[in-house]
């Protein structure tokens, strides 16, 4: 099995050429010819990542966040890149596509959090959210539900409503309080929000969540590790959680 054959299976579920304008999703690193031992499946690349794929014997490593992102001006001995490349690792990231589509990361966080009647939200820019819908419950019973579910910290803004309806981003999308308003929804899920946000969307009478960016866009990484298992059974695909980012 090769390094291509993984890549056209997601770019078939999750084109690459649908990403957005400033995304660098694919094969960054490596050859797509490379014959693949066992595959490591993890949120970012990082050193402790590639430490781990050493350990466990992986030269590829798929990830969800793009390990070339900004133009590179150089690849040193202190770089990911020149560290993947001396131990023949390849890399495939997969990011806002992979946000956006059917059993991506959206969904992923909807059903991890429990949400029902899923349904998609398209922004102005192209980006594919999700909105949907729980049982009414107060701020405070749905952070705790969110914190249960995900496992990190959630920081969020009361309004004093019973939520019922609710619009989803993972990572950075604290800027979707405007949509969420626009759409009548009551609540918005997200991460990365900033002080002016909480503060805005009071103003606005929705509800905020941050439920950290981590926490909100980790939760793809065992359902793609599955959905690769089952297509190539003959490989061994390791989910990898491992982050430096800790909350109490």
């Amino acid at each position: 099995m090769k390094v291509n054959d993984i890549f056209s299976f997601l770019n078939e579920l999750y084109p690459c050429d649908t990403a957005l304008p400033f995304d660098n999703p694919g094969l960054l690193v490596g050859s797509g010819e490379n014959e693949i031992t066992n595959v490591l499946v993890a949120l970012d690349c990082t050193f402790d990542t590639v430490n781990i794929a050493i350990e466990n014997k992986c030269n590829l490593i798929v990830t969800h966040h793009p390990v070339i992102f900004d133009g590179l001006k150089s690849v040193t001995d202190e770089s990911i890149v020149y560290s993947l490349i001396k131990n023949n690792i390849s890399v495939i990231s997969m990011h806002t596509n992979l946000d956006m589509g059917d059993g991506g990361v959206n969904d992923a966080l909807c059903e991890k959090i429990g949400l029902k009647n899923i349904a998609k939200i398209t922004d102005n820019e192209g980006f594919i959210l999700r909105k949907g819908e729980i049982a009414p419950l107060p701020c405070d019973a749905l952070a705790k539900q969110i914190k249960e579910a995900l496992g990190g910290a959630v920081k969020y803004s009361d309004n004093g409503k019973e939520i019922r309806n609710v619009l989803v981003c993972s990572g950075s999308g604290g800027d979707y309080i405007y949509l969420a308003k626009e759409l009548g929804l009551d609540a918005l899920i997200t991460a990365d929000v900033k002080h002016n946000i909480f503060t805005t969307a009071a103003n606005l009478d929705i509800a905020v969540f941050d439920a950290g960016h981590f926490d909100t866009e980790d939760v793809i990484v065992d359902p793609l590790c599955k959905l690769l298992n089952e297509k190539f059974k003959d490989l061994t695909f390791i989910s990898c959680h491992y982050s430096r980012i800790k909350s109490i």
